[in-house]
């Protein structure tokens, strides 16, 4: 089950002015789910977003970036689960194409002011006739409060929903901020399988929304790791409507700018580490701290070895506090200079190490006592500059193999 992770209600998520949602039982996998989702966006909305660094990535990855690219604005969002539309080929990008046309046609707009997004199982054709036959159901459910019949309609091997809103006040006038997300496995950073839908209600100008997902997702999504495989699929996108009457945000001296950066970034935080929580058979929740490094990317270069180390996520899954598999993984992380001598080793506020090994004061029922935990950090001081980075990841159990196994069955 996931580590103290609630699903959300319909009356917490907040509707967002001029976002309409619909979602459909297409049987793109199995019948009697909800596996299409269709977003409807007015036409002075801004749209941003970032994707998979994977260079295989999927044919509707590939058409949203030629689409955005296209600088048309964005009119409409189609997801798909069941099906990730990846590998695929020239068939797959005809196919994404062909779904965007059909949501164009539907919706009165043009084909490249739509964008595709499908998630699931890699290298089968995409089912391309069931999903034309579901647009209809998802245009006719479209409404602005239906995201939480969203956030269920993107899931995939997920187990609970992931879904928040927040408001802020500018210049006296309310800003909403909801945002979805799905993922569970096939989780690293470049993206981090997940797919995010971010929207407000702000005015924002799209170069200044591009830098806002930008600095979200590098605080968020690409600080999260299940399994250490990076998706095919992965995308982030943030959606900005103008339909609040706050003023409107273009630079980064707008009134409201850091107000809505921490939202969307806090937000985009809560669902990224929902992901973590509701990974695949996940029994932990870990929290990696590196503190006193040269530099951020050694510190996360240090984290993501102790956070994707199967023998650290496999020894919190027992409880056992094997801890030497920790020093073990600061050592191999590739930190050429870094001395040993120098770096400590908390598990909560217990020190295990120090001065280059077992810490005098350590006692293994202390390490046993924060093991039991289910939710747990982990912090590493190397006392060597004044920079720190943050991962969050969960333990290996055995539900994780039996889940990736049966995967397509």
């Amino acid at each position: 089950m996931p580590v103290n992770l609630q699903a959300p209600s319909a009356e917490s998520l907040l509707p967002v002015r001029g976002v309409l949602l619909g979602t459909a039982e297409a049987s793109i996998k199995k019948p009697n789910r909800k596996d299409l989702l269709l977003l409807q966006l007015p036409a002075q909305a801004t749209v941003a977003g970032v994707f998979t660094q994977n260079r295989f990535c999927a044919a509707p990855v590939i058409v949203a970036r030629e689409h955005l690219a296209a600088g048309k604005g964005v009119r409409a969002l189609l997801i798909n689960t069941g099906n990730a539309n990846a590998g695929t080929g020239a068939a797959g990008l005809a196919a994404a194409r062909a779904s965007c046309a059909e949501v164009a046609n539907l919706l009165d707009c043009e084909e490249q002011q739509v964008l595709p997004f499908s998630t699931g199982v890699i290298m089968e054709p995409l089912p391309l006739a069931r999903i034309l036959a579901g647009l209809p159901q998802c245009v006719a459910d479209l409404r602005e409060n239906n995201w939480h019949a969203a956030a269920h309609a993107i899931m995939t091997t997920d187990i609970v929903a992931k879904a928040v809103s927040r408001q802020i006040t500018v210049a006296g006038k309310t800003i909403t901020v909801t945002g979805i997300a799905k993922g569970s496995g096939m989780i690293h950073p470049n993206m981090a399988t997940m797919l995010g839908y971010i929207a407000t209600d702000a005015a924002v100008a799209q170069p200044l929304l591009q830098q806002m997902v930008s600095q979200a997702s590098d605080a968020s999504f690409n600080c999260i790791t299940v399994d250490g495989d990076t998706s095919t699929n992965d995308a982030l996108m943030l959606i900005a409507t103008g339909m609040s009457d706050a003023p409107a945000i273009t630079d980064e001296h707008s009134t409201g700018y850091a107000q809505l950066q921490a939202a969307v970034t806090e937000v985009a935080t809560l669902l990224a580490q929902a992901i973590v929580r509701d990974g695949e058979g996940a029994s932990k929740f870990i929290t990696v701290k590196v503190e006193g490094g040269n530099s951020v990317a050694e510190c996360k270069q240090i984290a993501y070895a102790v956070a994707r180390s199967p023998l650290v996520k496999t020894a919190f899954f027992a409880s056992d506090p094997n801890l030497g598999r920790i020093l073990a993984a600061i050592g191999y992380a590739g930190v050429q200079d870094l001395d040993v001598q120098q770096i400590r080793l908390y598990l909560d506020d217990v020190l295990v190490a120090e001065h280059g090994g077992r810490a005098a004061s350590y006692r293994e029922e202390d390490g046993q006592r924060v093991m039991q935990q289910s939710d747990i950090a982990i912090r590493i001081e190397l006392q060597r500059g004044a920079a720190d980075a943050t991962v969050w990841t969960c333990d290996f159990s055995y539900d994780y193999v039996k889940i990736n196994a049966s995967y397509r069955s």
